[in-house]
């Protein structure tokens, strides 16, 4: 790919304003760790909304130089302040994919099999890519896609369950944490939405509206085999112009830098918060704090590194990522679902549930039964071994004691199987006003998956 000074020009500036951003906020964010790890909770929602829009637009890369100097120095602040010009630069990037493709569109025919434009589809996926594009059918099989209706079900009861298990210790609740109330808590997680898919998925329909129009012309063949993963930048190569060409390289590099710099965040609190402080130095100055947090993200970035050089080729990473976002989930979801909704289930059963989940996800990728399928298939079968763990680990242990139960139900007011809990503290305070929000809850619950239909798994169908 050969790039003007222009396009060259563009890329180089959006890295020097986001590494200048890290060092510039370097200060403020020394101040404490809520400063550091939250931005002393005074951003607002919509920003930390479309920040976290940014880190969720999910395209990787390889420029970690300027994910940890912007992310290790300035902290939450320089994260959500570089992922708006890194929104801006790919609502930009999105938007001029999107009217070459139409463009294009308007004065070529758009080769399909039969089916494409029916948004309905039976047990199978049913497009047959003979005499269009042979390779497709080959992906599609070797990618287990063909049974398409199993899959979405699949995927919905994942999404479910994982909606119910509440939001997930990752950047996004890094950013929930961030805000000043529940209330902007809710309207960014709201505003997120809203922001995101407009902008992702011009740029995902563009690509893929110029990949099929000129498929024949793209060179896709690496070591005798057609790879999928080179239509993207075959596209960029032919068909976007000077100038937009620096936008888009800029976007894609802001896509990976806003993912990675809220999970490396994320990552940080985990180690200062529930380790370092908690039981090495809980007495701990702010200076100490700060340099350690330095440490501790330069450590963490040194380790991923060392674990991608394992997982170079996109096979791998693609294998990586399914397992993680079904296997992995499988044992994950259940204990993290009952903390919220059954009085009994304690700390013992969360341990055991998720290591009856985890220790499989582990195993079945390895076992000659599972080796060659699809992690999304095996998904309920892990999620009913780690279910077994909660229940058995739960009732082998004496339950939480009660005034911590009370304290929790009483400031976190849960709905589901709290009936002795619920009892005792209109015991204590007749005047308590239980959580009577199960119908929203639950429409939120089932309605949020089949409007974002998980969009990292329905990515790798595509």
């Amino acid at each position: 790919m050969k790039l003007h000074g222009i396009d060259i020009a563009i890329v180089l500036a959006y890295l020097l304003s986001v590494s200048l951003i890290g060092v510039l906020l370097s200060r403020r964010a020394s101040k404490s760790l809520n400063s550091y790890l939250l931005g002393g909770k005074e951003l607002p929602w919509y920003l930390l909304g479309l920040s976290n829009a940014s880190g969720m637009f999910d395209i990787s890369g390889t420029m970690w130089l300027a994910a940890v100097v912007y992310t290790v120095l300035g902290g939450m602040t320089s994260i959500v302040l570089a992922d708006i010009i890194q929104y801006i630069i790919m609502t930009v990037s999105a938007v001029g994919v999107a009217i070459i493709a139409m463009s294009d569109l308007s004065t070529h025919a758009l080769n399909v099999p039969e089916g494409w434009f029916n948004p309905f589809f039976g047990w199978k996926l049913g497009l047959d890519w003979t005499g269009i594009i042979e390779e497709a059918n080959r992906k599609i099989a070797e990618d287990q896609f063909s049974w398409f209706s199993i899959i979405m079900m699949l995927m919905l009861f994942k999404g479910i369950m994982a909606s119910a298990a509440g939001p997930a210790p990752n950047y996004d609740m890094q950013k929930i944490l961030s805000t000043r109330s529940p209330r902007e808590a809710a309207l960014m997680s709201g505003f997120v939405s809203m922001v995101l898919f407009p902008v992702r998925y011009l740029m995902v329909v563009g690509f893929a509206v110029l990949g099929l129009l000129y498929y024949s012309q793209m060179d896709l063949t690496v070591a005798g085999k057609v790879d999928f993963e080179q239509v993207l930048p075959a596209a960029m190569s032919q068909f976007v112009p000077v100038g937009l060409m620096g936008c888009l390289l800029a976007g894609l590099l802001a896509a990976f830098l806003g993912t990675f710099a809220g999970t490396l965040n994320a990552a940080q609190a985990y180690i200062m918060n529930d380790f370092y402080l908690k039981y090495l130095r809980p007495r701990a100055g702010n200076r100490e704090v700060s340099f350690m947090g330095y440490i501790t993200g330069i450590a963490i970035v040194t380790v991923s590194i060392l674990i991608g050089m394992f997982a170079m080729d996109a096979q791998t990473v693609n294998r990586m990522l399914q397992w993680i976002v079904s296997g992995l989930y499988g044992g994950y979801v259940a204990a993290n679902m009952l903390k919220w909704y059954w009085w009994r289930f304690n700390g013992y059963g969360y341990f055991w549930g998720m290591l009856a989940g985890l220790v499989p996800a582990l195993l079945f990728p390895r076992m000659e039964m599972f080796r060659d399928t699809l992690p999304l298939y095996y998904f309920p079968l892990l999620f009913a071994l780690s279910l077994a763990g909660c229940l058995i680990g739960t009732y082998a242990t004496r339950p939480t004691d009660e005034k911590t139960l009370i304290a929790f139900y009483r400031s976190v007011r849960p709905w589901g199987f709290w009936g002795p809990i619920r009892e005792k503290v209109l015991a204590l305070d007749p005047n308590f006003r239980e959580n009577r929000s199960f119908g929203r809850d639950m429409f939120n619950v089932v309605i949020g998956p089949i409007i974002c239909c998980h969009w990292e798994d329905v990515h790798h169908v595509a």
